[in-house]
């Protein structure tokens, strides 16, 4: 395939995520989204962080809508927060136990769709091991219904990327001042794709990708991030540090000697973070592997704002989830 149609089939591939109006029905992955989009993620969050603050847990905004979580790959805690985020939206949630599923005794994955679209559901959140898969799920599905990706293969965990890059506006404000660090295993991660997406998009000036060879990409360059071999530079004055669990499962081969000695030259623990700035953060998308890519006494320190990452993912989702769904034109009905 040449460039051209490179770029076209991209552009038709981040394109499916719109409506005809040009609003969100799916969220598939940040690529290719503009910045007015995912501020109004942002900014429809907060709203819902706000109505959390004043003893408001529920609002009905999709009451009589039905959501499905298909997780095709094991997680506590992103089906946890999607399935109270859904509730939180006074809808029905469905989870489909895939391996007592038909799926798992057999059935395509088309069939197991056709069949859940047969119930009524409105909306599919798709976890999956394969990179595309929520893709061809949005491409399959009836017209009134919105697909979620929560993360597929090596490619996009949007969700994820957004509750982080909410985070940091709350901590940080201004993404045009900022310079963020992303360390570690950045070539097996969903979510640092769709981080860096974001981040380039919301106007982060200074991304920093740190880690070994085999684990951060050179051509991450094209991306306009740099790329740092050594965490004392890579960390230097940055306002946020996101770490990145190894993704063991992901890998094939020997990529690191070993985890003890990863964590001796890109493990963070409180003497490399005065790397950074003094009111640095520090994030990790979890679970996080304490000893690994960070000590302890980080992720429990004052500057970690790693469980806020959690209690924001539930407000983002809210977000995602009603604006999709409410970006599904009355016509489009089934």
């Amino acid at each position: 395939m040449n460039p051209t149609d490179q770029a076209s089939a991209q552009q038709a591939f981040e394109q499916i995520q719109l409506n005809r109006d040009g609003k969100l029905k799916h969220f598939l992955t940040t690529e290719g989204l503009d910045r007015d989009t995912l501020t109004h993620i942002l900014e429809t969050a907060e709203s819902f962080m706000g109505a959390s603050d004043q003893g408001l847990k529920k609002v009905p905004l999709l009451r009589g809508r039905t959501v499905a979580n298909l997780f095709f790959e094991n997680s506590t805690r992103t089906r946890t927060t999607f399935e109270l985020a859904a509730k939180r939206l006074s809808a029905d949630v469905l989870n489909i136990d895939i391996q007592r599923s038909a799926t798992a005794k057999g059935e395509s994955l088309l069939d197991t769709l056709n069949n859940l679209q047969a119930m009524l559901c409105d909306m599919f959140v798709v976890r999956h091991a394969e990179s595309g898969a929520a893709h061809f799920v949005a491409q399959h599905v009836a017209p009134h219904v919105s697909v979620i990706n929560a993360g597929d293969g090596r490619h996009a965990h949007p969700t994820q990327a957004m509750l982080d890059m909410f985070t940091i506006r709350r901590f940080k404000g201004d993404f045009r001042q900022l310079s963020v660090a992303i360390v570690g295993d950045i070539v097996h991660s969903r979510v640092a794709r769709s981080q860096i997406h974001a981040l380039k998009i919301l106007g982060v000036p200074d991304i920093r990708a740190v880690g070994p060879t085999t684990l951060v990409p050179q051509e991450l360059q094209e991306m306009g991030v740099s790329v740092y071999r050594d965490l004392a530079s890579g960390l230097a004055d940055v306002d946020v540090v996101i770490m990145l669990r190894l993704q063991n499962e992901r890998m094939s081969g020997a990529l690191l000697p070993s985890t003890g000695e990863y964590f001796r030259q890109y493990g963070l623990d409180n003497r490399r973070l005065k790397y950074a700035k003094p009111d640095a953060i520090v994030m990790h998308p979890g679970p996080t592997n304490r000893g690994v890519e960070i000590d302890g006494a980080v992720a429990d320190g004052a500057q970690s704002v790693i469980l806020k990452q959690v209690t924001y993912g539930i407000a983002v989702r809210m977000a995602v989830m009603s604006i999709a769904m409410g970006n599904t034109a009355a016509g489009e009905q089934p």
